[in-house]
């Protein structure tokens, strides 16, 4: 006796739905809003109405499909690179980024910005940062007021971004490059109605949205500068920084052009520390609210176990994703769930729905490091980098960071809330943050390390 075998989760080939998906019928505009400030809450309620497969009108990209099964994220992410353009997908980070931006490419255009990149976040390379990471890290925890509340995000902000400029220039001294770390804070502090002006030129003459055009076109400039001077030093091939790497590799006719590395420059400039400080704000927040697991932690930090630390971060990442989902472009009608999705809309694989599912994560509303121990949850049941062939290039590094970052805060520093309530997430640009900042109290603990 045989069986037919079932389905595949995804068709690309031989589609013969007609069905679209379910989802509201809100005018366009109120389903933006909906979705660019209250998206944490809006999309599970949608979950539970219209079931894992829930198409939305979002703009800029106007037709978009929430997807929570995870079978069907699988498919998606193990699909062709030729189907699934992520880089169509991120097309609202493109006034920001740059259209060379390796998120905002694709196929081989992607492969070959990726290839260049790929060396400075490599397991050499990261080894290489750990003393880095290390002396920034210990320099900011040190410098926490004792006894007064302050917000943790902004103070992984700072430091992250510290990291960050050391790592992409190699120095972080000198005006231009602090005049630099002051825009590129400005440059994130946007909210979901910042966002629209980067896609309408015509806002960008008003208020606020002409503010952050300025804002942007300064920072371009000093980007140009140092792309410029780094051009013209004689010792390029001795460093080890990314932007040096990126004028020193090999490739097509004569290299990156400036606009190129521009675009790099800033993806891993803003991309590379905004989520990761706000994954260390949620760890710490959690942390100071639970006695046990603050034990465990501070524990962890003084017998050098890095794989708990580790544990924390990603537990963070899990509980409180900075980014509530990714995006994947089609460039031809495909099939999901019995329903047909066109070319030219985009499918969203929800890290959210994913991360806050009992059905793969015991206990999902509850913070316990212990989860990613002894093996962790279920392959593909925790992506906040992404997945597939457009993985996060810097997830490495990020883990490596927050490690880092929390031993040197924990081993110093007992945490506790500013308050007892917890905070609640609120919409950034394209990120969810801690609304009042992770607001915590430091004291330093009587045995402090040199």
């Amino acid at each position: 006796m045989t069986t037919d075998a079932a389905p595949p989760a995804v068709r690309t080939e031989q589609v013969t739905a007609t069905q679209p998906p379910p989802g509201p019928r809100l005018p366009l505009a109120v389903q933006t809003v909906l979705f660019g400030s209250f998206r944490h809450r809006w999309m599970p309620r949608l979950r539970r109405r219209y079931g894992d497969v829930v198409k939305l009108r979002i703009y800029p990209e106007r037709s978009v499909v929430q997807l929570a099964d995870l079978e069907h994220i699988r498919a998606v992410f193990g699909g062709s690179a030729a189907i699934f353009h992520a880089g169509e997908g991120n097309v609202i980070l493109k006034p920001a980024m740059g259209a060379h931006s390796v998120l905002l490419t694709d196929e081989d255009v992607h492969l070959r910005a990726r290839k260049l990149l790929m060396p400075a976040f490599n397991g050499a390379a990261l080894r290489g940062y750990r003393d880095l990471v290390t002396d920034l890290a210990t320099r900011e925890a040190r410098r926490w007021p004792p006894g007064t509340p302050f917000s943790s995000h902004t103070r992984m902000q700072a430091v992250t971004l510290e990291i960050i400029l050391r790592v992409v220039f190699g120095v972080a001294e000198g005006p231009r490059l602090d005049e630099l770390r002051t825009l590129l804070r400005r440059i994130v502090d946007v909210g979901p109605v910042d966002l629209l002006g980067w896609h309408n030129p015509r806002l960008q003459r008003y208020g606020p949205w002409r503010r952050y055009a300025l804002t942007q076109r300064r920072v371009d400039d000093l980007l140009y500068a140092e792309i410029a001077e780094r051009r013209a030093a004689g010792d390029l091939a001795e460093r080890r920084d990314v932007l040096s790497r990126l004028l020193t590799a090999p490739g097509d006719g004569d290299g990156l052009t400036d606009a190129e590395l521009r675009d790099q420059l800033i993806t891993l400039l803003l991309a590379g520390h905004e989520t990761t400080a706000t994954a260390l704000a949620w760890a710490l927040h959690e942390l100071a609210r639970d006695p046990r697991l603050l034990a465990a932690a501070t524990r962890a930090a003084d017998e050098g176990d890095d794989t708990y630390l580790e544990a924390v971060a990603k537990e963070s990442m899990r509980l409180h994703p900075v980014i509530s989902e990714v995006a994947r472009k089609l460039t031809r009608d495909i099939e999901i769930g019995g329903y047909r999705i066109p070319a030219g809309h985009t499918v969203m694989p929800s890290i959210a729905l994913v991360h806050g599912d009992a059905a793969h994560h015991a206990d999902p509303q509850a913070f316990r490091p212990e989860r990613f121990l002894d093996g962790g949850p279920a392959a593909g049941t925790w992506f906040p980098f992404g997945g597939g062939v457009r993985r996060c290039l810097g997830a490495g590094f990020s883990l490596l960071e927050a490690t880092i970052v929390l031993r040197a805060v924990l081993s110093r520093h007992h945490i506790a809330p500013d308050r007892p309530a917890p905070e609640r997430p609120k919409a950034r640009n394209i990120t969810l943050v801690p609304a009042r900042g992770a607001r915590i109290v430091a004291t330093p603990r009587r045995a402090q390390p040199s």
